[in-house]
C-alpha cells in the first residue's frame, strides 16, 4: 500500500498549507520544524567537517545577473516576472549566481582552492498550479546547495568526496539509492556555449572510479552542463531525482572568475554545483513515505513522550521531560485522556518511545520505557532513560536500542 506523504504530513502535522498563503506554499509545523532543523543541523556540520564554508545570499537579484548568468534565456519561463523598483528584481530560481559573485567578492589564489560555498537557502520556481502537491512540488524551494570552485585538476577527487558525502547522508536518514543517471545535452534544447566534452568526461572519470553504475541519459543535463542525478524509489518502486553533481564551466566564464594560479598569472575556475540530500521540501516527502512518519530517533520531531499516570505523579513527569530536554533531546509530557489512549496517541504519532510515570516509578524516580514498535523496558532509572535514547540519536540509527558493546 503506498504511503502518500500529503495525507501523512498533515496527519503528524509536519506541514500544511492555506489557501491565503497560496498553492505550492506549504508551512512547516512545530513538529515539521523540528525533525527538519535536526537534519539541516546534521547537513551543516557534516559539510563543515568536510571543508565547507556556508554563507548566506539573499533571495533576490537583478534580472541582469541572470541574463549575465545564461538563466533568463534558458530557464525564463520556470522563473516569476520581475518587480520593478527603480531595478528589475527577480526571485531566484537558482543559488549559484549568487555563490558565483561570493567567490568574485575577493581576490582569490589558487592556495584559496577548491573554494566550498555551501548554503540552505531559499529559490522560487513558477510552477503551474495544475503539478503543484504536498511537499514534492511546490514554488517555494529551501535548497541543500554547495559550490565548489577549484581548477580542472582537482574536479575528479571533488566530484568522488561528494559521492562519498551522499553516501553518508543517505545512510543516516534511511535513504537507498536505486540508481545513478548521467544527464547529457539533447537535440533541440537549450544550453549555454561550454565545454560539453571536457565537463562529460570528467563526470564519467569520476562515477567509473567509484564503480558504480550509471546510466547516461539524453536531454536531461542543466542548461550549463551535465550532471550526475542520484535516484531513489518510493514505496511504490517510482524513481525521482534527489542528489545531483554537475560540472559548469560556463558560469565561470560568464561572470569573469579568476585566481591566481602558482605563475602569478590569472587562470578560471570550474564550478561544481552539488546537492546532498535536493530540497527540504522533496527530502521529507521522500522520507515521510519512506519510513510511512516513523522517522529515525536523532530527528522525530518529539523522541519521548511522558505519560504521567495519575495528578500524583504531574511532578516526576515535568522533572523527567526537563532533564532530557537540558540534555539535548525532544521530549513532552502528555495528561490528557486515560493512559491506553495516551501511549496510543503516542504510537500514531509515531514517537520512538513513551516514558510512563507511575506511583513506584515515582517513588523510585524510574520510568517505564515502552518503544515505538511495541516493547516494553525493564524499569530504570531517568538517567538510565535519558543515556539510552541519547545513546541510540547519537549513533544515527534506524534502531531504537543502542548498539551493544
Amino acid at each position: 500500500m503506498h504511503v502518500d506523504h500529503r495525507k501523512l504530513g498533515r496527519e503528524l502535522d509536519i506541514f500544511d498549507s492555506d489557501p491565503l498563503i497560496g498553492a505550492g506554499l506549504p508551512f512547516w509545523l512545530p513538529a515539521g520544524a523540528a525533525a527538519r532543523h535536526e537534519v539541516e543541523s546534521y547537513l551543516y556540520d557534516l559539510e563543515r567537517r568536510a571543508g565547507y564554508q556556508h554563507v548566506y545570499s539573499p533571495a533576490l537579484g537583478k534580472r541582469a545577473m541572470y541574463e549575465l548568468s545564461g538563466h533568463w534565456r534558458n530557464f525564463a519561463d520556470d522563473m516569476f516576472p520581475p518587480m520593478n523598483l527603480g531595478d528589475e528584481l527577480v526571485l531566484r530560481p537558482s543559488l549559484c549566481p549568487h555563490h558565483a559573485l561570493i567567490f568574485k567578492a575577493r581576490a582569490r589564489s589558487y592556495r584559496d582552492l577548491p573554494l566550498r560555498l555551501a548554503e540552505i537557502g531559499g529559490m522560487y520556481r513558477a510552477e503551474r498550479s495544475g503539478v503543484l502537491g504536498g511537499l514534492s512540488r511546490v514554488r517555494a524551494i529551501s535548497l541543500n546547495d554547495a559550490h565548489t570552485f577549484c581548477p580542472v585538476s582537482q574536479v575528479g577527487q571533488e566530484v568522488s568526496a561528494v559521492l562519498d558525502l551522499i553516501r553518508q547522508a543517505h545512510a543516516a536518514l534511511g535513504l537507498t539509492v536505486s540508481s545513478y543517471q548521467l544527464s547529457l545535452r539533447g537535440p533541440g534544447g537549450k544550453y549555454a556555449d561550454a565545454d560539453w566534452d571536457q565537463a562529460e568526461r570528467l563526470l564519467r572519470e569520476a562515477l567509473d572510479a567509484a564503480e558504480v553504475p550509471y546510466q547516461a541519459v539524453e536531454g536531461e543535463a542543466a542548461f550549463y552542463g551535465p550532471k550526475i542525478d542520484i535516484q531513489i524509489a518510493d514505496p511504490a518502486g517510482r524513481e525521482s531525482t534527489l542528489s545531483t553533481i554537475q560540472i559548469d564551466f560556463h558560469q565561470p566564464a560568464r561572470f569573469d572568475l579568476t585566481y591566481t594560479d602558482p605563475t602569478g598569472a590569472k587562470a578560471r575556475p570550474v564550478m561544481v554545483h552539488r546537492s546532498l540530500v535536493g530540497s527540504m521540501e522533496r527530502l521529507f516527502a521522500a522520507l515521510l513515505e519512506l519510513h510511512a512518519g516513523a522517522f529515525p530517533v536523532w530527528y522525530s520531531p518529539v523522541q519521548v513522550s511522558v505519560v504521567p499516570i495519575g495528578a500524583e505523579q504531574d511532578k516526576a513527569a515535568d522533572d523527567f521531560a526537563r532533564e532530557a530536554i537540558e540534555a539535548g533531546l525532544r521530549a513532552q509530557v502528555d495528561r490528557d485522556g486515560t493512559v491506553g489512549a495516551r501511549i496510543r496517541d503516542a504510537a500514531r504519532r509515531k514517537i520512538p518511545y513513551v516514558a510512563v510515570i507511575g506511583p513506584r516509578e515515582q517513588a523510585e524516580g524510574s520510568v517505564a520505557l515502552r518503544l515505538r514498535d511495541g516493547r516494553q523496558m525493564p524499569a530504570m532509572s531517568r538517567a538510565e532513560a535519558v543515556g539510552l535514547v541519547r545513546a541510540v540519536a547519537a549513533e544515527r540509527s534506524h534502531e531504537l536500542l543502542p548498539a551493544e558493546g
